[in-house]
């Protein structure tokens, strides 16, 4: 095929997914038929993304475009992809489709909106990957946040409503700040220098300060979306109020579109200028520390999994603040397993929340015993992000330190050092809190099954709580622990020993297998990233796709 029609074809992975969602609203409440065609649509988006990737290998990187309606250049809704956009398009949806699969099983997805909302939401994933008009990105953000909203409450813990209320309240009120700000950006960048085409506003920034200014006030909107220091707190306050399949879809897709903006930014309307790059390396490495920091008191699974998630977006930030080909290679490559093994420790950890009811550290223990699958995906998952080899973090991380010390930025090697060490040990604290030691119930003592007092709501203290966990105990006694707890004590033989069934375990597994071959094959997919970093350096490429009609 031709980069002509390869750029045609790039609309469709816009409007696919909203099409199909409008078409399943259309069809009611038959949830099997929402499951497949969701599946169907998520696979065929995927098939057309790693296609990408193969385009642009076999063509040694290069740019395509489209402009919709075929108006003139500079005029029209641009659409454009390279090696770095086909990347993150292939991320997303395979983070989409096992984070479906995960819903399904924990039962997230038990409503007629699910499917159709998640559509919308890919929707606005894509468009925002593939938008080379800032103006277009600030209208994708927003296609990308209303179902959000929607599946945030839909999913939300029910049976604490004022975490629901106050981290429904956060997650929108932090979003509309953001989305205002960015706004105010676009258009002091529209008024400045005329038009709000990402390849018109190429270089003008290192000429023009009012551009440079303008395009600031974006992208610290876009730092406050990826939860940056200082404005970082949102984000561990407002994910764990909702199901972990959600927490875990938010993770791959919301921070890593505002990364993924903020490096296309700085490479396009910056030209990479020297001059700024000390204010994200100091940034960026206050977010590390701090990140690891706040996630050292936390005392639910969720709550020091989002504080590490804070801390490592410092660590891919901090690839397009060395902007070199070695530093931006090491980011985006550390983006992309930063993605897959997030979601995988939120969905090893969320499965025991789902069946066993809560994700507090000491209130389970021994859970490795009886559910020796999910503790093996979850110390992978750990110990890649902690930066061990011979998982995928261990080559990110190593690459990252080398691309700094090439850079002269001795401080922000020390920082991730340090950080790294922090991040084992906040990974150790919730495999001996929740997967070694035998805790306060849980499958290692006689007391079995700690199981939320709310029984018929689908969600309680933390996590989903299914049915089937109350009749797979006889109860001799129940004792009353809190408000929001009950332990039903059981005879040990009657417990079962593995609880985890394997639609719920298998998520987590796929994607720790996936840094498993990250790690494995880290030279193939860093010679990716390598042609995806070169054409955030030499940005001529994309620039003419954008430009010809």
């Amino acid at each position: 095929m031709t980069s002509e029609m390869i750029g045609a074809l790039l609309p469709l992975l816009v409007g696919l997914p909203l099409l199909v969602a409008g078409l399943l609203v259309m069809t009611g409440p038959r949830l099997r038929l929402h499951a497949v065609v969701n599946f169907a649509t998520m696979l065929t988006m995927l098939g057309a993304a790693c296609g990408l990737v193969y385009y642009f290998w076999a063509h040694d990187g290069g740019a395509v475009a489209h402009q919709v309606g075929h108006w003139p250049a500079g005029i029209a809704i641009p659409f454009a992809a390279d090696m770095f956009t086909a990347l993150m398009l292939s991320v997303t949806m395979i983070l989409t489709v096992v984070s479906i699969w995960f819903a399904q099983a924990s039962r997230a997805a038990n409503s007629r909106y699910f499917a159709p909302l998640v559509l919308i939401l890919t929707t606005g994933v894509n468009g925002a990957l593939l938008t080379a008009d800032l103006f277009n990105l600030f209208v994708f953000l927003e296609v990308m946040l209303l179902p959000s909203y929607g599946l945030y409450v839909l999913s939300a813990n029910r049976n604490l409503p004022l975490r629901r209320v106050h981290g429904a309240r956060l997650y929108v009120t932090m979003n509309l700040f953001t989305s205002t700000l960015y706004m105010i950006g676009v258009g002091f960048l529209y008024g400045t220098a005329g038009s709000v085409n990402i390849a018109v506003l190429a270089n003008q920034a290192q000429t023009d300060p009012t551009v440079a200014f303008a395009g600031a006030v974006s992208i610290f909107a876009l730092a406050i979306k990826a939860s940056v220091v200082p404005v970082h707190g949102w984000l561990a306050r407002a994910y764990p109020g909702t199901s972990p399949a959600i927490t875990a879809l938010f993770s791959g897709l919301h921070t890593k579109v505002a990364i993924y903006a903020i490096y296309r930014i700085y490479a396009v309307v910056y030209n990479g200028d020297t001059r700024f790059l000390w204010i994200g390396v100091v940034l960026f490495s206050l977010t590390m520390l701090i990140g690891v920091f706040g996630a050292v008191g936390e005392k639910t699974t969720r709550t020091i999994l989002a504080f590490h998630m804070v801390s490592q977006i410092g660590y891919i930030l901090l690839g397009v603040a060395l902007f070199t080909e070695l530093g931006l290679t090491a980011g985006i490559f550390y983006l992309l397993h930063h993605m897959i093994v997030k979601a995988s420790l939120f969905m090893s950890t969320g499965a025991v929340e789902v069946r066993y009811g809560t994700g507090v550290i000491g209130a389970l223990g021994g859970i490795s015993r009886t559910e020796p699958v999910i503790a093996v995906a979850f110390m992978i998952a750990a110990l890649s992000l902690a930066g061990i080899p011979p998982f995928s973090g261990f080559a990110a991380k190593f690459m990252l330190i080398v691309g700094a010390v090439e850079a002269g930025e001795i401080a922000a090697v020390v920082v991730m050092l340090f950080v790294s060490l922090i991040t084992l040990l906040s990974m150790l604290k919730i495999w001996t809190g929740m997967f070694w030691e035998k805790g306060s119930g849980g499958p290692a003592t006689k007391t079995g099954t700690i199981i939320t007092s709310a029984t018929r709501d689908p969600y309680a203290h933390e996590a989903s709580y299914t049915p089937e966990l109350a009749t797979e105990a006889t109860h001799s006694q129940v004792t009353t622990l809190t408000g929001a707890q009950t332990i039903l004590e059981s005879d040990e033989s009657t417990v079962p020993r593995r609880r985890i069934n394997f639609a719920l375990a298998a998520p987590s597994v796929i994607l720790a297998a996936i840094t498993v071959a990250f790690g494995l094959g880290a030279q193939f997919l860093l010679a990716l990233s390598g042609i995806a970093a070169d054409g955030l350096l030499d940005t001529t490429q994309y620039v003419q796709a954008v430009l010809t009609p």
